[in-house]
């Protein structure tokens, strides 16, 4: 007998398999959105914050002495005193506010800086006053933060201040000739590049030059003092060289490490050629070891601020970008080839 087949059944045929979208892992997702997170944060850092971190600071209260010997003019006894301690000290105060007011209508702002310089002998110093020092200056310097040019605005004193350096220098220094403001001449004096220096660990630039005998002024004295004892009270003329400065600079900040000036003020008669009266000669005033060592600290501390924003940081965020977004874009490669191959089964 033979066997039907049953009606209604149909052979069956094989279905292609329905794609699926292809899926990566949140952390393969995460470690390629971070490299490329750093990769573009290394160029920014140093082209753009670097230069924005460069800016010379407003809220400063530094005081610098130099000392050494020298004479000076001792009016008590209307004679001069040699061989004497001089001590030249410097107090420099930023104003916040009005570095933060001025700011506002430049690109950069700018710094302002009260200024107060005395210069003692043994007989005023141990005074502690400004008033009865041998000499005191006050200025008022302010100065754009990232150019180190003068600005003249704010109050500022005195009105002709100008040069590339006072204070400080710009960043970035460079081997070339620098005009540096001598506050007692009121006038910017060419230093040259003398040579590279190792200070405490640190590199600096050496720079230097010579100021002229110019006169500066006048002043009423008696007559019979610069060599005119026949007549009343005189207009002497007052002159100002010095023969030697020199000054050490942190290359990366324009900080001044270490700084030594050789002053020389006299009196002359009206229109005479030769000095008269020496009021103050000092040869070698240097900055003190606690100057030298504040002032390398505190240079240190400024370079090492902008080689962790110009130079560490980028570099390590480029690096460990390229290595993160790598390992991230061969994550979500794997992860899709191996959903598209699960679902080819």
């Amino acid at each position: 007998m033979r066997r039907s087949r049953l009606p209604g059944r149909l052979p069956v045929v094989p279905t292609a398999p329905t794609p699926t979208a292809r899926t990566a892992a949140p952390l393969a997702l995460a470690l390629l959105g971070a490299g490329v997170f750093l990769l573009v944060l290394a160029p920014l850092l140093a082209w753009y914050v670097t230069p924005r971190a460069a800016v010379t600071p407003v809220d400063v209260d530094v005081t610098t002495v130099f000392t050494g010997t020298g004479s000076y003019f001792d009016t008590g006894a209307l004679a001069t005193r040699d061989r004497q301690r001089i001590t030249v000290t410097r107090h420099v105060l930023g104003d916040v506010a009005a570095s933060e007011r001025s700011g506002r209508s430049g690109r950069s702002g700018r710094a302002v800086w009260d200024v107060s310089t005395t210069v003692d002998t043994p007989a005023t110093l141990p005074l502690a006053d400004p008033r009865r020092s041998f000499q005191w200056t006050t200025g008022r310097w302010v100065t754009d933060r990232r150019s180190n040019a003068a600005v003249h605005c704010c109050g500022e004193g005195p009105t002709r201040f100008d040069g590339d350096a006072y204070l400080k220098f710009p960043f970035a220094v460079q081997k070339k000739t620098y005009r540096w403001w001598d506050d007692t001449l009121g006038a910017a004096v060419p230093l040259r590049f003398a040579g590279t220096v190792q200070l405490s660990g640190i590199t600096g630039y050496r720079f230097a030059g010579t100021v002229p005998a110019t006169r500066t002024g006048t002043r009423q004295v008696p007559g019979r003092l610069v060599g005119r004892p026949g007549q009343g009270q005189i207009q002497a003329e007052e002159w100002y060289a010095n023969t030697g400065i020199g000054l050490v600079v942190e290359e990366r900040t324009g900080r001044i490490v270490d700084a030594s000036i050789s002053p020389v003020k006299t009196l002359r008669a009206p229109g005479a050629r030769r000095d008269a009266v020496v009021l103050l000669r000092a040869r070698g005033l240097a900055f003190t070891p606690a100057t030298r060592r504040a002032q390398v600290a505190l240079a240190r501390a400024d370079g090492a601020k902008l080689v962790l924003v110009g130079r560490t940081l980028p570099v390590t965020a480029g690096a460990a970008g390229g290595v993160l977004a790598v390992a991230g874009g061969l994550l979500v490669a794997r992860g899709g080839l191996r959903g598209g191959r699960r679902n080819g089964r």
